[in-house]
Order: structure tokens, then sequence, then C-alpha cells
């Protein structure tokens, strides 16, 4: 019997694939489980229109990264944060990438989860940063952060 699966059975398939697998075994564990559906001409249609609107998502999604790249990464764009600091330049605390994504967010118009922004160590020095924002698993950015003193 042919069958939709609707969740992830281990050892048989994944979600949304379609396989034959042993009548007795769709009909009395598969399918009363809710982990398969029989494969009907309205099922694989409904299966390749899921697949589409997915597609379409998808395509949404980078599209929407790419945009934000090409503002992250323009030249006037500069994130400007204060914090205190010694004499000598270096910070008393640090500053988090929850700063860093208020501060876009508030001078750029631009929302960023905190989590994309990859920072090597925290910033404990003043002067300019170069941060890596992960925005699509296809699409990275390099944005310039300027720390100044209060």
């Amino acid at each position: 019997m042919k069958v939709i699966f609707v969740e992830d059975v281990r050892g048989r398939g994944k979600r949304g694939e379609v396989k034959n697998v042993p009548d007795g075994y769709a009909q009395n564990y598969l399918i009363p489980r809710g982990l398969a559906k029989q494969a009907t001409k309205k099922a694989m249609s409904e299966l390749a229109g899921q697949e589409r609107s997915k597609e379409k998502h998808a395509a949404e999604e980078l599209a929407e990264a790419k945009r934000i790249k090409t503002i992250l990464e323009a030249d006037d764009t500069v994130v400007e944060l204060k914090g205190k600091a010694g004499s000598d330049g270096r910070m008393f605390g640090s500053i988090s990438t929850k700063q860093i994504a208020t501060a876009l967010e508030s001078q750029y118009n631009v929302k960023v989860n905190k989590r994309k922004l990859e920072l090597a160590a925290p910033i404990k020095a003043l002067g300019y940063v170069t941060v890596t924002v992960k925005l699509h698993h296809d699409v990275e950015a390099k944005m310039r952060v300027h720390v100044v003193e209060k």
C-alpha cells in the first residue's frame, strides 16, 4: 500500500515522503496512530500544494535576508554604541549582542534576532568592530559597530 507519512517514523520514512509499505502495517499501525495516510489522488495533490507553498515561503525568506544584507553592508551603516571606559580605552563591562540588536533596530529600523549576531569575543574596547550576522543559511553579512565613550 502506498502511504504519505504525516510524521517521521524511525526506520520507515520521514514526514512528507511517499512510500510503499505492507498493507497490514499501514492499516493496523501507521494509519490508526496518525503517522501516515493513504496516498490517494487528493492526498497527493495536497502534498504537492504544501511543497509549493513551502518553497515559496523559503524564497521569500531568502529575498528578505538579501535585502537586509544590503542594508547592513552599506558604507553608511555603522551601529554606534556608548559605554563607560577608563583612560586606556578599555571598557567597564562589555557590549552584548542584545545591545547591538536593539541599537540596530533603533538607529536603522532593521530587526535582527540577537542569536543571529556572531561575536568571537565580547566587545571590551572602544573603536570599530566587525560583527558577522547570519541572516539565512545561505546569506551572511558583515556589519560595523562603533563603540564610543559615554
